[in-house]
């Protein structure tokens, strides 16, 4: 393929490629490499090759995407959609030929070998506070002497047998309350939520009688590159379940200035990434309480920490100011909201929303998260705190002040711009030593738990291969370098005759270190 042919984008895994006009999007996802799924031989009956094509101008990629840029919607697809349905904007990959340069992303669905989001949660000992709790009571029938309504009897009853001064209830608590009350012959368990900085608390949830299901919420980690979600019990404190898919803004920049560009030189772009975004947040929800066995109208708090341009993007707001100097925010400040304001429907549909504060323009929530709970500023030792991600975060500090900063780290760590590098997926090396005499290197990959010097490991990685290195190992293959003498200071590599062993190979001007052939 010549230079003058349209060039392919595939995100998220950044590979890219020239092809001729009329090529089908799942042959050139093959040629390159691209972990995009199909069974069914292209006829378009299997849908694992779902693809969702993105227009508008890409500075980062250095492509602007016509509307036009792959082949029209075909009678195959039209046939599928009619039969299954097809999400707004996806394509059937074996179908859309590529006509022109075009930005295309490989949804989580549709990918061979699933990514990996890793973002456990550390247990801590706190103080359990919540502000969803559960209230049992006894409910007055209602008495042709005494004509009051129901609601107004609930919030009788709340105050008589638990003190709660009063409460408020908004329209879809109302409709449901009568029967209710009615199915528990007047026994019913409420759900009240009352934040932080709210005098009266909201009725979130009823059922009759007794309830003894459980009261759950989200804590949600909105990154750049990951959305990482666990699911906490509200009495016990318990995460019950982890789970984590990709970001799909990837589609439309990598990093984060990449994406504010994007906004600001298509109109609409801010729109079209919430849209996302939240679409992605529910498809999360869903999964994670599927995973638990729960019902996830049970769900009936989120929590999110993000970097300032996830925050702006997720509320529904243009980050522009975020891309230049003094970087601006629309708010620094935490925010209380209902989840039906960001459009979280697979939620409980009362549920409530809490954003941390964001500390400065990019210093976000996800920073104020990490002090709060490393709590560096009750240290009476200097404490350095450092988050990598594709947005990195620095906080030092101790009892008399802490200092907090932020780094575009770009997606390095998924693999971009590294010559073997590639995001978390089965295959990848995750893991790695190498001995400081001999200099040899060991490893381990996704989805094996066995060392490469071990027996029975290449029996165990015959089906995924070594594919390439992920983050995790990039970092571990970089300090294992440095402690076995083959990186110095400086960060070059040295010679074979320098670091006495062959796997130091010349590469240009420079060297590399060969870890698996």
């Amino acid at each position: 393929m010549s230079d003058t042919d349209p060039l392919v984008v595939f995100t998220p895994s950044g590979k890219r490629g020239h092809f001729a006009r009329g090529t089908p999007v799942l042959t050139a996802a093959r040629q390159l490499g691209v972990d995009l799924d199909s069974v069914c031989g292209g006829r378009g009956i299997c849908s694992k090759c779902q693809i969702t094509p993105a227009y508008g101008e890409f500075p980062k990629h250095g492509v602007t995407v016509a509307k036009d840029a792959l082949s029209g919607w075909n009678a195959v697809e039209q046939r599928y959609d009619d039969k299954r349905g097809l999400k707004p904007g996806r394509r059937l990959g074996c179908q859309a030929q590529i006509m022109g340069n075009v930005v295309i992303d490989v949804p989580p669905e549709s990918q061979l070998h699933k990514q990996v989001v890793r973002k456990a949660a550390s247990a801590r000992e706190i103080i359990m506070d919540p502000a969803t709790r559960l209230y049992f009571v006894e409910v007055d029938e209602p008495d042709m002497h005494t004509p009051t309504g129901d609601l107004e009897r609930l919030e009788r009853a709340l105050s008589e047998q638990w003190d709660i001064a009063a409460i408020r209830a908004d329209l879809t608590l109302i409709s449901k309350l009568q029967p209710t009350l009615r199915k528990g012959k007047f026994q019913v368990t409420v759900a009240l939520h009352k934040s932080h900085n709210e005098a009266v608390a909201r009725v979130v949830e009823i059922w009759p009688g007794l309830h003894e299901n459980g009261l759950y919420g989200l804590a949600i980690d909105l990154g750049s590159t990951t959305i990482a979600a666990h699911l906490t019990d509200l009495e016990t404190g318990v995460v019950v379940a982890s789970s984590g898919i990709m970001n799909p803004q990837i589609r439309f920049g990598e990093d984060l200035m990449s994406r504010v560009s994007y906004s600001m030189m298509n109109p609409g772009g801010d729109k079209e990434m919430t849209r996302a975004v939240r679409e992605a947040l529910n498809t999360l929800a869903a999964e994670i309480a599927v995973e638990a066995g729960i019902d996830a109208g049970l769900i009936v708090e989120t929590v999110f920490v993000c970097n300032p341009v996830m925050h702006h993007l997720l509320l529904g707001i243009d980050p522009f100011e975020l891309g230049q100097a003094p970087f601006a925010l629309a708010t620094s400040s935490s925010i209380s909201m209902a989840a039906s304001e960001l459009d979280l429907t697979a939620i409980n549909p009362r549920a409530r929303t809490y954003i941390l504060p964001c500390i400065a323009g990019h210093v976000g929530a996800d920073a104020a998260a990490v002090a709060l709970s490393e709590e560096p500023g009750k240290s009476d030792d200097l404490v350095l705190i450092i988050d990598v991600g594709t947005n990195a975060e620095i906080l030092l500090g101790n009892k008399s002040g802490v200092l907090a900063c932020s780094s575009p780290t770009g997606p390095a760590f998924e693999g971009a711009q590294i010559s073997a590098g590639q995001r978390a997926a089965p295959g990848a090396i995750e893991a790695i030593r190498i001995d400081p005499i001999t200099k040899e290197p060991r490893f381990r990959v996704i989805g094996c738990e066995i060392w490469s010097d071990e027996d029975g490991f290449d029996a165990a990685t015959k089906t995924t291969g070594i594919t390439g290195i992920c983050g995790s190992g990039i970092i571990e293959a970089v300090a294992e370098m440095r402690l076995a003498g083959l990186l110095d200071e400086s960060g070059l590599i040295g010679s074979a005759s320098q670091t006495g062993t062959a796997r130091a190979l010349p590469e240009g001007r420079t060297h590399a270190y060969l870890i698996h052939d």
